[in-house]
C-alpha cells in the first residue's frame, strides 16, 4: 500500500506541475500561446476557458469532493493530453513529450487513486 501511495502522490504531483505550467503560460505568456494555437489550427478563444478548466480539474482531484467530479476531471485531463500529443505531433514542434509524460501521470494517478483515495 505504501508503494501505491507513493505512486499516486508522485503521479498526481507531476500532473499538477505540468498543468500549472500550462496554466501559467496561458495567462502570462498569452501571445506565445496564441501563436501556438494558431499554428495548430485551434481557435484562440479556447485559451482562457481551457486554463480555468485545468485549475478546476486540479481542485477536483486534490479536493476529493465527490467521485463523480473527480472522474470528470480525470476524463478532461485524459482528453486534453491525448489531443495535445496529437496536435504537437502533427505540427512537428517537438513539444509532444510533455503530453506523453502528462498522459502517463493521468493514467497512474487515476488507477492508483482508486486504491489510495476511494
Amino acid at each position: 500500500m505504501k508503494t501505491t501511495k507513493i505512486l499516486y502522490y508522485s503521479a498526481t504531483a507531476v500532473l499538477t506541475a505540468i498543468m500549472c505550467f500550462s496554466v501559467f503560460n496561458y495567462f502570462f505568456n498569452h501571445e506565445m500561446i496564441v501563436g501556438f494555437f494558431e499554428n495548430m489550427g485551434y481557435p484562440t478563444y479556447l485559451i482562457y476557458p481551457l486554463a480555468i478548466a485545468k485549475i478546476l480539474g486540479l481542485i477536483a482531484i486534490w479536493g476529493n469532493f465527490s467521485k463523480w467530479l473527480k472522474e470528470w476531471a480525470y476524463a478532461g485531463f485524459f482528453y486534453d493530453v491525448v489531443l495535445a500529443f496529437f496536435a504537437h505531433y502533427m505540427v512537428s514542434d517537438g513539444q509532444h513529450m510533455f503530453a506523453v509524460i502528462a498522459f502517463c501521470a493521468v493514467i497512474i494517478s487515476y488507477f492508483t487513486g482508486k486504491q489510495v483515495r476511494p
